[in-house]
């Protein structure tokens, strides 16, 4: 099983001491447990974490905040937001911003390390109890666009369309190798021309706007 290293970032002590017990208790390392953004961002590059987990509301800088620094400093680990909000803007805004997964705090700890672990092997994860709010704002996103045939999408080519709609289900590189007969090396390369042409950093950011305008492997083939 894959050792993983946490940084935790929560303003609730009580909270944060909680939940680096219960990592550990899982085999899971978490390399610091700070309290505020400022402290996450003087840290991460010091520790050089597998993954960071983020809480969403903090004073001063935070849980988005903190999420696009890092991401403008062009940090490639996975970002988690472990919140209580279940508000349908969080949710998207941070995946907008390149968060790799959305969970929240009443999560059954099991769940939250099976999910960390899929985080880490490249999944994108939200939340169980989120999925029909994030189906509904996909759904009423799509209802709202005036001319589909206008999409930033118009520049990719088949092959790279095809792609995308892989990776909005989800699907890491090596699955969307399997599933088109063709080297990993080019899945990536294809990705990297996909994240210039979108003008976004992350293959989440990607996703995120291929769910939003309803592709699919059945739309993206076709």
């Amino acid at each position: 099983m894959i050792n993983l290293r946490v940084l935790l970032i929560d303003d609730h002590t009580l909270f944060r001491v909680g939940l680096e017990a219960l990592l550990e208790s899982r085999g899971i390392e978490v390399v610091a447990s700070v309290g505020s953004g400022q402290e996450c961002l003087r840290l991460v590059e010091e520790l050089n974490p597998d993954i960071i987990l983020l809480d969403m509301r903090m004073p001063g800088i935070d849980g988005l905040g903190v999420l696009k620094l890092l991401r403008q400093n062009e940090l490639a680990l996975p970002i988690v937001m472990l919140t209580t909000s279940t508000e349908e803007s969080d949710l998207l805004e941070s995946l907008r911003e390149g968060a790799q997964g959305y969970l929240l705090k009443d999560m059954e700890p099991d769940e939250l390390v099976l999910a960390l672990r899929d985080i880490v092997s490249g999944k994108t994860v939200v939340a169980p109890d989120l999925a029909p709010i994030l189906a509904r704002a996909v759904q009423g996103n799509v209802s709202e666009k005036k001319e589909p045939a206008s999409t930033p999408f118009s520049d990719l080519t088949p092959r790279e369309t095809e792609i995308l709609g892989l990776l909005a289900e989800g699907q890491s590189n090596k699955a969307i190798a399997r599933n088109l007969g063709i080297s990993d090396g080019t899945v990536k390369l294809h990705v990297k021309a996909i994240l210039r042409k979108l003008e976004v950093h992350s293959r989440v950011e990607a996703a995120v706007m291929a769910v939003e305008y309803g592709m699919s492997k059945n739309s993206a083939t076709h």
